[in-house]
């Protein structure tokens, strides 16, 4: 008769310090692990103990070097960094390779939203300057281990979430490393959590400001009843980030469009920003923004008339602006017209329509 895993198997050394759903959930995925094992071989009699952190060595066994958690570094030797291991399998230094920062493009003198969004954010990012003060040298973080040096900008696309971020790490003076869920995210079960822990690793490597994009998924509430190795790949892949949010000790942006079915572990652990439309008044600046003062525009151009088009966002505008300029340059025009700005605006609208259909 096949033995229950639920029964045999043991897992030891899971350190005290971790939050008790990720400690459920290295159980979770052990035990389906074998289940699934099982299962397949049809195996009898099977006992399993995974030991783990502090457990006994064997008698002259190589002692395994301490290695963090979240794969940021041995947390009693600064500096280090995660072991090799078997076979092929490429270190975490190896998978961060991939990843570098970059110098900001953008300033808060060129982001245009609404004032109280500019004020939310403002505020987050004073927060962040003091975090260390408060936290570390006043000892805050004794009664808030994690005081949320985690932002999630939400709204629709277009409306400077990614420029925000730029902006944000040109007010601290740090590079920003860029990635996207696209780019986490790995055909291959088991590499996106092995991905989360490097773009981590790599923007402490920096010392920059981590921006993950289209971050929708990675925050999403984990499944449950879970039975396929897709569905538990989601689940170790977010929990992975929870770890690393845990340990990180940098500044970790996201950009989202919808908050409705975050994980509520994520919820707690972050601030939350929302991007709207941009309202008249923030249309008129980007509009204006996005018309330099070489381009070769008609008299009939009225900043007040294009500020009042509605439904569109600060990215629609600058692919108004570059698709009217191709189009005058393409037909060898010496102006651009009023016309052709809407009409170009319209063509955005219904191609951004078309698509979402």
């Amino acid at each position: 008769m096949i033995c229950s895993p639920s029964r045999s198997v043991q897992v030891k050394g899971i350190p005290d310090y971790l939050p008790q759903p990720i400690v459920d959930e290295c159980r979770m995925q052990i035990v389906q692990a074998v289940q699934e094992l099982i299962s397949r071989t049809r195996l009898e009699g099977v006992s399993i103990q995974v030991e783990a952190g502090n457990a006994p060595q064997q008698k002259n066994a190589e002692p395994a070097p301490p290695r963090d958690v979240a794969g940021l570094g041995d947390s009693r030797r600064p500096g280090t960094s995660g072991q090799k291991q078997s076979g092929d399998e490429p270190t975490v230094e190896e998978r961060a390779a991939i990843y570098e920062a970059r110098d900001s493009l953008y300033d808060f003198d060129f982001l245009v939203v609404p004032d109280s969004v500019m004020e939310s954010l403002l505020s987050a990012v004073d927060l962040i300057k003091v975090e260390e003060k408060v936290f570390d040298h006043w000892n805050l973080r004794s009664i808030e281990p994690f005081p949320r040096s985690a932002l999630n900008f939400h709204g629709p696309s277009g409306t400077g979430k990614t420029l925000a971020a730029h902006a944000v790490a040109s007010y601290l003076a740090k590079p920003i490393l860029l990635a996207s869920y696209a780019e986490i995210e790995s055909k291959y079960v088991g590499d996106a959590s092995k991905n989360i822990e490097a773009v981590f690793f790599a923007a402490e490597r920096d010392g920059a400001i981590l921006f993950i994009d289209e971050a929708d998924s990675l925050l999403s509430r984990r499944l449950t009843d879970v039975t396929q190795g897709a569905e538990q790949a989601i689940n170790s892949m977010r929990s992975q980030l929870l770890i690393c949010l845990e340990r990180y000790k940098g500044i970790a942006i996201f950009s989202t469009n919808l908050v409705e079915n975050y994980d509520q572990a994520f919820q707690t652990r972050m601030r939350y920003i929302q991007f709207p439309l941009p309202d008249q008044k923030s249309r008129r600046k980007i509009w204006e923004r996005h018309l330099p003062s070489q381009l070769p525009l008609g008299k009939d151009v009225s900043l007040d008339e294009l500020a009042s088009l509605e439904g569109i966002c600060g990215r629609d505008i600058k692919n108004a602006v570059i698709d009217t300029a191709l189009r005058a340059a393409r037909k060898g025009e010496s102006l651009i017209l009023q016309s052709q700005l809407i009409e170009a605006v319209e063509r955005v609208k219904s191609s951004r329509v078309g698509k979402q259909e």
